[in-house]
């Protein structure tokens, strides 16, 4: 089976992407680990405002098949999550690199980026 792993990301050995756009983190879970997880049920995300290190936990996620901690790709504050996953937490599995986008984070140490998976390594991976 191939999944959608696309080249504006960055990835963690532990399926969440990152994609950076004029200073702001955009995070979420990959396809891959979404197809893993199947019917993803709920959504625990943390509050604007909450300051996250890198590979922290920032969250949960449950699925009809297991429950797992969510971590954070680089260091930031966070700005924006995605309140339409309280009532649509599906969005994941519909659209994990769109509107399955979990928080946005700012004031982040870009130069973390360079310690995390490009798309070529994270496809290698999840082969």
């Amino acid at each position: 089976m191939s999944f959608e792993v696309p080249e504006d990301c960055r990835y963690l050995e532990t399926h969440e992407w990152v994609r950076l756009e004029n200073g702001t983190a955009r995070v979420g879970i990959s396809d891959f680990a979404q197809d893993e997880l199947g019917d993803v049920v709920f959504v625990e995300l943390p509050s604007e405002g909450d300051t996250l290190s890198q590979e922290a936990d920032f969250g949960v996620i449950e699925s009809i098949k297991a429950v797992s901690d969510l971590y954070a790709p680089v260091s930031g504050t966070v700005a924006t999550v995605n309140d339409r996953l309280v009532d649509e937490p599906e969005l994941v599995n519909e659209d994990p690199f769109g509107d399955g986008w979990m928080l946005e984070l700012e004031d982040v140490d870009e130069s973390e980026l360079d310690g995390l998976l490009s798309p070529d390594a994270y496809r290698q991976q999840i082969e």
